[in-house]
């Protein structure tokens, strides 16, 4: 089978960010990764044997030169040796275990030190995406041409509204073309629409680069679940945010800030950091509640909250961003990151519901055991690790109101 992913930048943003961060921060960390379906899906025989080929395929990508020019010229706080560290980088497949039962549910099992192993996460999870609708023959079924007019229609509308939005589909895309076809479709929108809104760029750094836009992207839970594993979830979030400054120096100033709930961030959220940061992003539970809870903490900081950003994440589609963008105007300066409703959007098919988490890490090598982690967030479907270590993070965190 061709290879899925041939470009090394065919990624998301985040994962180069939060890799600098990490070899800052973390150099010698290791971690433990674990693939989940949500759906529990059963995969089609043989699906684990294609996907390790795939893996192997990725020992062959190297960045290139026009990569990293292109980084450099779009990202311009990440400093300098890390491009160092990206032409030197290969990817190897001892990192990643993949089998599948005699049911055919999928596992994948990541380890190694967290600077190499942090690289994998999008890659996997877009391979395991168009990979399962390849060997089921739904690709065949995917008309393209109308997915193109519906992603222009889809930004169309987004703009006339007045949402500043941005594709964040990498990671449960249909396919690479799928995704591609849709940005080009938003980028020409871009160019034709009349209204206030915009299309402001992709995550995905290569076809940031294909089409002339905006990486963007800051940092995903797991680096405020690595922080918790190692030194404890109460104070998680500030030291995440206290890493993250020290790397970016205000840069990036973007936090995602659910990993343990609103309650337990907003105890670390002090007025420094609120000043320091640029917004926050919403990825889960209600949202509107969680924005008149982010309003409500920076009015109590004295701060204006209608000078901050807040990005929303959480499942959206172009109809959930046009009322979101109703009832924020005024209050935030909102913005939108729409994933699978861009790219996996086909009649009939029905997009994976897939996530690799990091569930457990120790802070070097030289320690002889791992510290088991997990994600609670908003929403119940959204935890991640096993039931008793999410059970002693909650007590921890006194968390009672599920």
């Amino acid at each position: 089978m061709r290879p899925i992913i041939t470009h090394f930048t065919d990624d998301d943003l985040y994962k180069f960010t939060m890799c600098c961060a990490v070899i800052d921060n973390f150099p010698r960390t290791r971690v433990k990764y674990k693939f989940n379906d949500r759906d529990n899906r059963i995969y089609p025989e043989g699906f684990a044997d294609a996907l390790r080929e795939q893996i192997v395929y990725l020992e062959d990508l190297k960045i290139t030169s026009e990569e990293i020019e292109f980084m450099r010229c779009k990202c311009n706080y990440i400093p300098n040796w890390f491009y160092s560290f990206l032409s030197g980088f290969r990817y190897n497949r001892e990192w990643v275990k993949v089998s599948q039962d005699s049911e055919g549910h999928l596992s994948i099992e990541i380890e190694g030190c967290w600077s190499d192993t942090i690289l994998l996460e999008v890659k996997i999870l877009a391979i395991v995406s168009e990979l399962y609708h390849i060997m089921t023959g739904e690709t065949e079924n995917m008309d393209m041409s109308g997915f193109k007019d519906s992603a222009y229609n889809k930004a169309c509308r987004l703009i006339e509204a007045g949402c500043k939005f941005s594709d964040m589909g990498t990671r449960r895309r249909a396919s690479f073309q799928a995704q591609d076809e849709a940005i080009g479709a938003m980028k020409k929108c871009r160019e034709e629409a009349d209204g206030p809104g915009q299309f402001v760029g992709t995550s995905n750094v290569y076809f940031a680069m294909k089409y002339d836009l905006m990486p963007i992207g800051t940092m995903a839970h797991e680096f405020i679940c690595a922080i918790a594993g190692m030194y404890g979830p109460l104070m998680a979030n500030y030291l995440a945010m206290e890493k993250w400054s020290q790397t970016y120096r205000g840069a990036l100033g973007t936090f995602l800030y659910d990993t343990y709930r609103w309650r337990i961030f907003s105890l670390n959220f002090s007025e420094d950091y609120a000043n320091m940061f640029k917004g926050l992003r919403v990825d889960s539970g209600d949202n509107y509640e969680q924005l008149d809870l982010i309003v409500d903490k920076y009015r109590s900081l004295n701060i204006d909250p209608a000078s901050k950003q807040v990005i929303f994440s959480n499942a959206l589609s172009v109809d959930k961003a046009i009322a979101i963008q109703m009832y924020a105007e005024g209050k935030c300066i909102p913005s939108f990151g729409i994933g699978t409703h861009f790219t996996n959007d086909f009649p009939g098919i029905k997009p994976s519901n897939i996530v690799i988490k990091l569930l457990a890490v120790k802070i070097t090598e030289s320690w002889p055991f791992y510290c088991d982690t997990c994600k609670l967030s908003e929403d119940l479907g959204k935890f991640t690790g096993s039931k008793d270590v999410v059970e002693r993070f909650l007590e921890t965190l006194h968390i009672k109101d599920l």
